[in-house]
C-alpha cells in the first residue's frame, strides 16, 4: 500500500465515523425521544458501530504503519469517543 493511501483511508473512516455519530446524537436520539420513534436509532446505532469498529482496525493498522506512539494511538482512540473528535483528530495528522 502506497504511504498516503492508508492514511486518507483512515481520514476518510473517521469523517464517517464522526458523521455518523453525531447523526446518532443529533438525529436519531431526539427522534426516539421526542417523536417517539425508536427505529432511527437502530439503524443509526447499528451504522455507527460497524465505522467505529472500521476506525479502530485502520487506526491499529496506521499505528502499525507510521510508527505511531502511544499517545498518538491513545489520542486517536479518545477521538471516536467525542462527538468532533474524528475531525479534531484528522485536522492534527496534516
Amino acid at each position: 500500500m502506497t504511504d498516503n493511501k492508508l492514511l486518507n483511508q483512515f481520514k476518510n473512516i473517521g469523517v464517517a465515523e464522526g458523521i455518523s455519530f453525531l447523526a446518532l446524537i443529533f438525529i436519531a436520539m431526539p427522534v426516539k425521544y421526542v417523536l417517539e420513534f425508536p427505529l432511527l436509532v437502530k439503524y443509526f446505532g447499528w451504522a455507527h458501530g460497524a465505522l467505529f469498529i472500521t476506525y479502530i482496525i485502520w487506526l491499529i493498522r496506521a499505528r502499525d504503519e507510521y510508527n505511531w506512539s502511544l499517545k498518538q494511538t491513545a489520542l486517536g482512540l479518545i477521538a471516536a469517543l467525542v462527538p468532533f473528535g474524528p475531525f479534531i483528530f484528522n485536522k492534527q495528522l496534516h
